[in-house]
């Protein structure tokens, strides 16, 4: 696949801030366009990539000293998780973003700059205190790779070592004996594979479970 100059994206930038009554030129004081209107006494900026980097943020950020106005623009981008957390990324830093289709080269405004005051989840917030809290000890290394103990992992390697122990058990029996409140619960989901269930409200650990853990 031939990799598109970035000087393609130059052309659809300008006609979209002509159309909106910008007069624009290129490359003026390293800015990479600069849009300027008659009734508008700060210009508009636009950077200009192939895709989104961190060179790309930092000059954005850069000529924000210059004027409120800076956008980045790039190529339109594929999948929809992917741009929004582009979209945040800039909002969160004050630019805004346009996207160019080259095929036939519209330009979408994805946002546009300004103060960016993050919306506070409280049950995200709630989840990683949650979290947090019911996990025992620090058992992972920051920035690892790969499969995270969780607090409810650490549950389900309490109940396995318990049934490994006493063999088939009542939920209520592990509850009472590993302090796990969603003994029975978390046996009968079954998210790992490593219960099973030998009758009403009575689990044992299968052979999966045993190897898994060691048990």
């Amino acid at each position: 696949m031939t990799r598109v100059p970035e000087t393609d994206l130059y052309p659809p930038v300008k006609a979209f801030l002509e159309a909106q009554g910008y007069e624009v030129k290129s490359e003026v004081a390293g800015a990479d366009v600069v849009g300027m209107r008659a009734d508008d006494p700060d210009p508009v900026i636009v950077e200009l990539k192939l895709a989104m980097s961190l060179a790309l943020l930092q000059q954005g950020i850069d000529r924000l000293g210059v004027s409120d106005f800076v956008y980045l623009a790039i190529p339109q981008v594929k999948g929809r998780k992917t741009l929004a957390r582009h979209v945040a990324l800039c909002r969160r830093l004050g630019l805004g973003l346009l996207t160019v289709r080259l095929s036939d080269g519209h330009v979408e405004a994805q946002c546009d700059p300004g103060p960016y005051a993050p919306r506070r989840v409280k049950a995200r917030a709630g989840r990683l205190l949650r979290e947090f809290q019911r996990r025992d000890g620090d058992p992972n290394r920051g920035g690892a790779a790969g499969r995270i103990v969780t607090a409810y992992r650490q549950d389900a390697l309490r109940c396995a070592a318990h049934l490994a122990e006493h063999g088939a058990s009542r939920g209520a029996a592990v509850k009472a004996a590993t302090g796990v409140a969603r003994a029975t619960t978390l046996m009968r989901d079954n998210h790992y594979g490593w219960f099973e269930k030998v009758a009403k409200g009575t689990y044992a650990l299968t052979e999966k479970g045993r190897q898994e853990t060691g048990a």
